[in-house]
């Protein structure tokens, strides 16, 4: 399987990379809620298990609101 993948997932984390380091570049504020969110995603794709994707999912989505279909 990472034969297969190797390539594919290393041009992912280059263009990862590449963004990462024009957003340290750019000018604006460097402690920010989306900032903070990109951070904890990235610890989280570096830990273990078989659920990273639905974790950073998870991190990135609003809480279940039982009453959204009367908002």
């Amino acid at each position: 399987m990472l034969d297969k993948e190797f390539l594919n997932i290393r041009c992912r984390l280059l263009d990862l990379a590449a963004t990462l380091d024009r957003v340290e570049r750019a000018d604006g504020p460097s402690d920010t809620p989306q900032r903070r969110l990109i951070g904890e995603a990235i610890s989280l794709l570096g830990g273990s298990g078989t659920d990273r994707a639905e974790r950073v999912q998870m991190l990135f989505s609003l809480p279940y609101d039982p009453q959204w279909r009367t908002k």
